[in-house]
């Protein structure tokens, strides 16, 4: 069965002050690689933005309100990271909407990849770290509405913790967050995830790899997920600008083929979302991210 991507040329659309630190350009990045690879353009399927209803139900009605009407105050907006704009807000509801639809294409396929989601430091009443609304959380709840779906484990392997995917799912015990993630990188005030394992810099490929394999272990001792949602994020890169870790490359796919190759065996369906990566050469950066679609079997 093919697996479905998800994308919108708008998640690649954010008018930004020069040499600001986001990378917007990646997402339109992918999916030009994956075309050139040959991944045909109707594998393709483009989100609608997420309804404020959908926002609201799970995330402080007058945080979403506030920022969606461009009335968040400016020191908000500072610890977002992106200054205000309409696009702003459009970007963010369809990239949202993308995970979402990424976990319900997943149910149906096996599995579904997005070309970006992981905006885990937003929390239910203030965004951070380029983070508006928690697109993670969000989608484990989609997931949940289909009655045979009830535990769902989010694992998330960007360099920075899942603070606010975290704190979303404290109470939640039907979502099981893991996080493998720089012990020593933003954010400084780590929260609980249910497995937390912090990594010291210059953490390389072999002890990575093997610290993964046991974390999942014992996810799926503790937990027996019905389905996963992965945050793939790449910044563990030893290229990377922010992540201070040395993964390589291939480490990077062997990591993203542990986790596919685990809801496979499991028989459970998984939706995968990019995270980041904030290499400034942005060929480079998407030669990481496109390790990803290699590990899911879209690519060679």
């Amino acid at each position: 069965m093919t697996t479905p991507l998800v994308f919108h040329p708008i998640y690649s659309q954010l008018d930004l002050p020069e040499r600001h630190r986001f990378p917007i350009e990646k997402y339109v990045g992918i999916r030009d690689e994956l075309l050139r690879r040959g991944v045909d353009d109707s594998r393709f399927v483009t989100p609608a933005p997420v309804d404020l209803s959908a926002l609201t139900t799970y995330y402080n009605s007058d945080y979403v309100h506030a920022l969606t009407t461009g009335a968040l105050d400016k020191k908000a907006m500072r610890r977002i990271g992106f200054p205000w704009s309409q696009q702003l807000i459009e970007r963010t509801r369809t990239a949202v909407a993308g995970t979402c639809l990424t976990a319900t294409l997943a149910l149906e396929h096996g599995k579904a990849l997005n070309l970006t989601g992981g905006y885990h430091h937003a929390f239910a009443d203030f965004g951070s770290g380029f983070c508006l609304f928690n697109d993670l959380y969000l989608a484990a709840k989609t997931m949940q509405q289909n009655p045979l779906i009830d535990n769902v484990l989010i694992v998330d392997l960007d360099v920075h913790q899942g603070d606010g995917t975290a704190k979303l799912a404290e109470n939640d015990h039907d979502i099981c967050t893991l996080s493998i993630h720089g012990e020593k990188n933003f954010p400084y005030r780590k929260q609980h995830s249910d497995i937390d394992i912090g990594l010291a810099k210059g953490t390389e490929d072999a002890e990575y790899l093997a610290t993964l394999e046991q974390a999942l272990t014992l996810a799926i001792r503790q937990f027996q997920p019905d389905a996963i949602i992965y945050d793939a994020g790449v910044d563990v890169h030893v290229n990377d600008d922010l992540g201070h870790l040395h993964i390589s490359t291939e480490g990077v796919y062997e990591r993203d083929k542990q986790v596919f190759s685990l809801a496979e065996h499991l028989g459970v369906p998984i939706a995968a979302v990019i995270g980041g990566g904030y290499q400034r050469n942005i060929a480079a950066l998407v030669d990481v991210h496109i390790q990803l679609y290699r590990a899911a079997g879209v690519i060679a």
